[in-house]
């Protein structure tokens, strides 16, 4: 697939299907067999959810070219709420229905301990074994935050700390996160896996995005007239991961 693009959007049905065309989804989708879509929902706030349409669009292209017997699944992992009644309010629970796939609560599916010498703050990350088994689309809706800079596609995997593991005695919410600034509760989970694409509804900016996940990520910035490098968990994500590269290659070129 190529590196990332981006189209003014004229409806959700007609840009995205032919987006995902036009970077070759389908031929990278027939090599998988799990497919999972992660979308950003959040309760009460549907200007600042992923837009069931818009998802609607990206698991339809998923549905119609995959492999056959490949397995598609929606998944997110709420905080503060169940994500099953999340699912329900936004519609989630609708579509999946209609196309006939589950949904998974990453808050209580099956996990891994997973231990790296490049976590910065973690010493071990309880993590979602469906993520590290299946081909993962991060469709968030791009938005500014007052918090982290931008909301994209790389902070959306703030959904795959599990709530069991990480939400305290006597709360909902996954506190046991904030003892870090989320610049590095995001490094230290993309670290146990960056998703495999982005797909960005920017609709705020009339287009959608769809490519490798920090390059997208670093458009929808643009998009938002923010300087990427201004915004601490990309800069930080892209230091981390550029060093991850250049250390690669230099072993490729010793061996």
């Amino acid at each position: 697939m190529v590196k990332g693009i981006a189209v003014n959007l004229k409806s959700y049905e007609e840009t995205v299907q032919r987006l995902l065309k036009v970077i070759k989804l389908d031929v990278e989708l027939k090599k998988h067999d799990k497919i999972l879509i992660k979308p950003n929902l959040i309760s009460g706030n549907s200007e600042i959810s992923t837009k069931t349409e818009f998802a609607e669009q990206v698991l339809k292209f998923c549905m119609e070219n995959k492999a056959p017997g490949t397995e598609v699944f929606i998944a997110e992992g709420c905080d503060g709420k169940e994500t099953i009644d999340v699912f329900d309010e936004l519609g989630y629970s609708k579509l999946a229905e209609k196309y006939g796939i589950g949904l998974i609560d990453l808050n209580y599916t099956e996990t891994e301990e997973i231990s790296r010498n490049d976590f910065l703050k973690f010493e071990k990350i309880i993590y979602p074994k469906i993520l590290l088994d299946s081909f993962v689309i991060s469709t968030p809706q791009l938005n500014e935050s007052e918090e982290i800079g931008i909301t994209a596609s790389l902070d959306n995997m703030l959904g795959a700390y599990p709530a069991k593991n990480y939400q305290g005695f006597f709360s909902r919410t996954k506190n046991k996160l904030s003892k870090f600034h989320p610049k590095y509760q995001i490094h230290d989970i993309l670290k146990c896996k960056v998703p495999e694409l982005a797909v960005i509804d920017a609709s705020i900016k009339g287009v959608i995005l769809a490519g490798q996940p920090l390059e997208m990520d670093k458009q929808s910035a643009r998009a938002l007239k923010i300087d990427w490098k201004s915004i601490p968990h990309l800069k930080l994500i892209d230091e981390s991961f550029s060093d991850d590269n250049q250390s690669k290659g230099r072993k490729e070129i010793k061996e």
